[in-house]
């Protein structure tokens, strides 16, 4: 079944004539930068946080390539109190969500009790956590199982250690559909925020580099065994035999535009269209989801300035995507890139990162390039961009797609 939001789309005379939800902060951990503005610069520079794994011994393993967050300290972004109990997933996740609200500008704690919220999205909750309690268990026995293992492992934990530190009391959730969930968590705050919440905290970070997770990433066999990092990962490219993957991902805050326009707050731009689909048997239906994503937000496929593709990094998936694209816009008809060629698929924190580099094209009318493809092959028509390009953005379509059927998209506008 085709689904998309029942929220209206945009006025045709301009996104910011209607009530909206709009981005007024933004969080980032990702391989290639910690912290939104260090990422941002090195995603321009073409930096790649591709790299051979470090948190675990891989030697033994045929895929040895991720995207690891580099340089977090945990003591340095999380009290005491919290170590014991979290997840390396979790302790990005508060950091990012930190970043965040900081940068929004505003006082959570000035809002009405329940009026600002957290919505996430996961794929693995705290893997390596949990792979820690069972080695326990098989070696020690169950007394020597943490309590904490009944929450930290969780799928939702990231939404409720977000909630109870920043008090955020109102409606909360969490999704999961893999890569997709990104869109899917974004989307389900702006359903929040068109009911009246004031605030919300939304997006996707996942982490799960341990031998457990590795094992689970090597079963799908879509990992490429390349050993050269910059050759591992080539989205569209006739060499691409598969993708890295990587941890971190990016978290918002999401507000009504009118709310925002009140305070005075700086808006990096508003997410103005969405829509999901499921595969049928055989039937790809990423293209459809694009297509309910643009009539979603009030835009003609001409007035898209960029797309930020999901870009499997698999001969027949990139292929797949190419041809849905060439449908929609024509062949090379819009430009499109891939900046977690830099970073690896981050799972549930690979949509919210592009989601990230779509506002910050927005805001600074800069496209992030794809790395390690020189050049699109011959049955992947895309205007790839390889090198940052200064053009005019207006409108970005972020296209996802998670393991198992899922397909999303989301129209980001500026104001």
């Amino acid at each position: 079944m085709t689904t998309a939001t029942l929220d209206r789309p945009a006025a045709r005379a301009g996104v910011g004539a209607v009530t909206g939800s709009v981005v007024t902060g933004i969080g980032v951990a990702a391989p290639n930068g910690l912290g939104t503005e260090a990422w941002w610069a090195a995603t321009l520079r073409g930096e790649s946080g591709i790299r051979p794994v470090t948190r675990f011994d891989a030697s033994r393993y045929p895929v040895r390539l991720a995207g690891e967050v580099s340089g977090f300290v945990d003591e340095e972004h999380l009290p005491s109190r919290l170590l014991p109990q979290t997840d390396r997933v979790t302790r990005l996740s508060l950091a990012v969500a930190k970043e965040a609200l900081d940068d929004c500008g505003t006082d959570p704690a000035a809002l009405p009790e329940y009026g600002a919220g957290v919505v996430t999205a996961s794929s693995a909750g705290g893997f390596e956590f949990g792979q820690r309690e069972l080695q326990a268990l098989w070696s020690k026995g169950g007394q020597h199982v943490s309590a904490y293992q009944s929450f930290a492992w969780f799928y939702a934990v990231n939404t409720g250690q977000i909630s109870i530190r920043h008090g955020l009391r109102g409606s909360s959730g969490v999704v999961v559909t893999e890569q997709a969930g990104g869109l899917d968590a974004i989307a389900h705050a702006r359903r929040q925020i068109r009911k009246g919440a004031a605030l919300m905290v939304t997006g996707g970070v996942d982490s799960a580099l341990c031998p457990w997770g590795w094992a689970a990433h090597l079963a799908a066999d879509e990992l490429s065994h390349a050993t050269d990092p910059s050759r591992a990962y080539l989205p569209f490219d006739a060499a691409a035999a598969g993708h890295v993957v990587g941890e971190g991902g990016a978290l918002f805050v999401l507000e009504s535009d009118v709310a925002a326009r009140e305070r005075d707050a700086r808006v990096y731009g508003a997410f103005t269209g969405y829509a999901a689909t499921f595969d049928g048997v055989g039937t790809p239906r990423l293209g459809d989801a694009a297509r309910l994503a643009l009539a979603d937000a009030g835009v003609r496929p001409e007035e898209i300035d960029v797309v930020f593709a999901d870009a499997a990094g698999a001969r027949a998936a990139d292929r797949a995507e190419a041809q849905a694209l060439a449908a929609l816009f024509g062949p090379r008809g819009v430009p499109v890139t891939a900046p977690k060629s830099m970073t690896g698929r981050l799972l549930a924190g690979g949509a919210s990162l592009d989601v990230a580099a779509a506002l910050l094209a927005l805001r600074d009318q800069v496209l992030p390039p794809t790395t390690g493809t020189a050049e699109p092959a011959a049955d992947c028509p895309v205007d790839l961009v390889t090198a940052p390009r200064e053009t005019p953005v207006r409108h970005a379509l972020v296209l996802a797609r998670g393991r198992g059927g899922f397909n999303s998209a989301a129209v980001l506008s500026a104001l």
